[in-house]
Parts: C-alpha cells; structure tokens; sequence
C-alpha cells in the first residue's frame, strides 16, 4: 500500500485556522445578506445610500434650475401665479429631500440601519414625485388643446433628471417619476384624441426605459462596489498572510539561531572529549606504553577508537551540513586539480577497499585542465562518494572512479559501484538528511545519511550537478559534474609588439 502523507502539527494547525477562517467568512456574507435591505449586503446598503445622497446633494442646484425653468416657460400658456405655486412646491420637497441626505451624511456610519434609512428617503421622494404630479392641474386653468405637448415636454425632463439622480436607490427612482408620469398620462388619456394618445404611450414607455436605464446603472454601481469590496478584502487577506509569513520567518530565524547556537556549544563540548577519547584510544591500541596483560584490552581499545572516529566524523557532517542550510559555508576557492585530488582520496580509501576485497579502478581522461574551486569541499565530495560505495558494495566487489570531461565541456566526478543498489522508490528518500534505503541498512554497516546531502548541497555551491543512477541488484552511479565555467583551461601566450623605434634600432 502506498505511504500516508505525514500531516505535522503545524499543517494541522493551519488548515484548522483556515477553516475557521472560511466558516467565519460565510457566516459573516449570510450575516450581511439577511440584514441588507437591496438582498445584497448591508455594507454594500451603505455604500450605495451614501452614492444615492451624494449625488441627490450635487444634483440639488441644477434640479431647482430645471424647475424654474420649466415654471418659466410653462407661464406662456398658465398664469404665472399657478406656475410659481407648483415651482415652490417642487422645490419646497426638493429641499426636503436634500436636508435628508445632509442628515445622513452627518450620521454615524457605525449607527447604519439601512432599512430605516431606506423608507425614509423613499418617503421623502414619494412627497416630491407627488409635487411633480401637480403638473397635471395645469389643464384646468388653460386650453388643454395647446398645453399637452407642453406637459408632455416637461415630464420627460422631469423622469430623466430624477431618474438619473436616484439611481443609487431604486425604490426613490420609482417613487419620484411615477407619480408624474401617471397622472399625466391620466390626464392625456382623459383628453382623448390621438395626439393625446400617443403622447399618453410615449410618457408610459419613457417612465418605463428611465426606470430601466436607472436600475442598469444600479446593477453596474453594485458591481463596482463588489468588485471594490473583494479587492479591500484581498488586499487584507494578503495583509494578513504577510503579517503571518513575517511571524513564521522571525520563528524560523530564532529556532535557526537557537539551532546554531547548540551546535556551536555542543560542537566544543563533545570534540574536546572525543579527542582525548581518540588519543588515549590510540595510545591503548598501539600499546606505546608496554602490551596489555589481557589481550582482549587491545581489541576493546580499537573499538573504542573506531566508534570515536565514528562519532567525530558524524559531528562534522552535521556541522557541515548546518552551516551549508544557513548559508555560512564559504568557499575558498582557488586553482585546482581535480585528478590529484581523486587521485589522494583513492589513496586514502585504497586501504578499507583492500581489507574488504574490493577492486578500486582509478580511470582519468586525458588532458584534463584545472578547475576553479574549494579543494577541501571537493576532497570531501570524492571522499564521501568513495566511502558510500566502499561501504555498500559486497566483498569482491568493484568500485570505479573516473575523472573526465562532462558533455557540456566541464568536468565530472563518476563512482560507480557492483553493489544492491537502491529501489527507485527509495532514491528521494536517500538523498534526503538521515535518510537511508532499507537494503542498504540490511547489507551494509550504519551510517547517518549525511554524505549524499553535503555532496548535493557542495555542488550547488560551486553551481555543478549531483546525479543518482541504480538499479536494484545491478549496482549504483553517482556523477558529480562541474560546470565549464569552472574549467580553468590554457590561454593563448601573450606577444608583446614592439614599437617601430625597436625594430628600427635592431635593424640598424
């Protein structure tokens, strides 16, 4: 069966928090849908009744203008006493109207209740489509023959204005046009004839097409201000997320630093007596100071100095390996050979590989030039690859080393081995820190999984490649590759020209 994914403490934690996150969010939208007056949200109520007031407060002036007008011309055909009577009315509500909208924009946002604010400024604009509506008694004190065109005129001009300036608020459009349009055309149809028929029709279409317009530019205030709202509320989730990658990064940076700092005391505290373990054990194994009454004394003191060696070199990897990950591994970088250097690490591993049996091929190609690099991370990338392959592979085995030029022009490192190989479900977790594949644990000696991640993480550092090639039973290739730009190769001699003095003077 295939393995679980691990879920840690901490995925845990946050896919909790994001849960709850999301619970709270849906909540908050039903919230705000159930007490929203327009089926939206209540938030969004505000902001559309706020559009609604600015606009009737800017709209204010011009709509007296058109008013007067109106009032003005219609006194061509009504007598100027009865057009000023309907003027000061229209504009008595207007104001009206207007002093709602300053009172709502004094109020507290927080105090919001758009339900009330809603049947109020509905109110206030069913008072002041009913003074428009007045309009129509102008028939009874003049020729109704001549005045229809006149009032038909003056109603559409009355539902465009209006329409567009209660645009924000739906149900005042409708109660500030309707009333007009109604009665007079009511009173076009009470006229009779076909003129006062069409006009009739043509008022009833124009209410509708305002009122039409007037909901569309509702639908598209809505829109932006939904589009608004997601983006405030984007913007703050991505406010919010920073604020926790800023808490997650100063956690990561004190655990690095604590990290670092118990490596560092621990590094002194456990080297200064392995030290002393190693000497001494030496001294006991070597018998400088006169043969052990017991031989057994002697085998006891090698193991004591292998399992020092052991630990003393799992300490380093482990110190190596931590100031690669924080990034304070520093190269020191200089001209080097890669061949001597594979050439000392076969050298120094010649000696395990004979006391197990196993051929060690040393092949090299051939004019092979310098490299720029570190030499001791190098030494270290070959001695790690050699000792891995030692390691795993059975007794009279064979391990090769090779040393030549990579494809791309630069050079490589190849330690191929007979050995179990890895499954290549396994490779990931081999290449991992501390990780090691479940046959190797079975057919060779105990390592820490150290080697292979510092050999990877010293190749990024000199930008090269680290490559991984088993198969089960067949053996493993491991293939460090160092990029051209590293290969240090011969440059052309430099010739001096010499100047026409010079060659004049040896001519002479």
């Amino acid at each position: 069966m295939p393995s679980q994914p691990v879920v840690t403490d901490d995925v845990r934690s946050q896919m909790g928090r994001d849960g709850k996150r999301s619970a709270q969010k849906t909540v908050l939208d039903a919230r705000q849908r159930l007490t929203s007056s327009s089926g939206t949200r209540a938030s969004f109520d505000f902001e559309l009744m706020h559009d609604y007031a600015e606009s009737r407060l800017a709209a204010a002036l011009p709509m007296a203008a058109i008013v007067a007008i109106l009032a003005i011309v219609a006194t061509f055909w009504v007598p100027p006493v009865f057009t000023s009577l309907w003027a000061g009315m229209v504009v008595l509500s207007l104001l009206i109207v207007v002093l709602m909208a300053q009172r709502f924009k004094r109020s507290d946002p927080a105090k919001f209740n758009a339900e009330q604010w809603t049947r109020s400024f509905v109110a206030g604009e069913t008072l002041y489509g009913l003074s428009w509506s007045l309009l129509a008694l102008f028939t009874l004190v003049s020729n109704p023959d001549t005045l229809t065109p006149v009032m038909f005129a003056m109603v559409l001009v009355a539902v465009a204005a209006n329409a567009v300036a209660t645009n924000a608020l739906p149900p005042a459009t409708l109660m500030s046009t309707m009333p007009v349009t109604a009665t007079v055309t009511a009173n076009l149809i009470a006229l009779g004839g076909t003129l006062n028929y069409t006009l009739a029709a043509v008022a009833v279409c124009g209410e509708i097409f305002f009122v039409y317009l007037a909901r569309q530019l509702h639908a598209s205030k809505l829109g932006t201000i939904t589009y608004q709202g997601e983006k405030d509320a984007l913007i703050n989730e991505l406010e919010e997320a920073r604020h926790m990658s800023d808490e997650a990064r100063r956690h990561a940076e004190q655990a690095n630093i604590a990290k670092s700092q118990f490596l560092a005391t621990m590094s002194h505290e456990l080297r200064t007596p392995l030290n002393a373990i190693i000497g001494f054990s030496e001294v006991l194994k070597s018998e400088l100071l006169g043969p052990h009454q017991v031989p057994q004394y002697k085998e006891y003191a090698g193991d004591i100095h292998g399992s020092g060696q052991h630990l003393l070199n799992l300490i380093n990897e482990l110190l190596d390996l931590s100031r690669i990950e924080a990034g304070k591994y520093e190269l020191n970088e200089e001209v080097v050979s890669l061949v001597d250097i594979a050439e000392d690490c076969r050298r120094m591993m010649e000696l395990r590989a004979k006391a197990k049996g196993i051929e060690l091929v040393f092949t090299v190609g051939n004019n092979l030039p310098r490299l720029w690099g570190d030499e001791r991370a190098i030494r270290q990338v070959v001695l790690n690859l050699l000792s891995n392959a030692i390691k795993f592979t059975p007794q009279q085995g064979k391990v090769v080393l090779l040393v030549t030029r990579s494809g791309d022009g630069g050079q490589l490192v190849s330690v191929k081995d007979n050995g179990p190989g890895i499954p290549e479900d396994e490779i990931a977790t081999v290449l991992s820190s501390f990780g090691q594949g479940s046959l190797a644990q079975k057919t060779a000696e105990q390592g820490a999984g150290l080697g292979l991640p510092i050999v990877q993480k010293i190749m990024e550092l000199h930008q090269g490649r680290f490559d991984l090639f088993s198969k089960l039973r067949f053996g493993t290739e491991v293939i460090a590759t160092f990029p051209r730009a590293r290969v240090m190769d011969a440059l052309a001699p430099v010739v001096e020209k010499k100047n026409r003095l010079e060659i004049y003077s040896e001519a002479g």
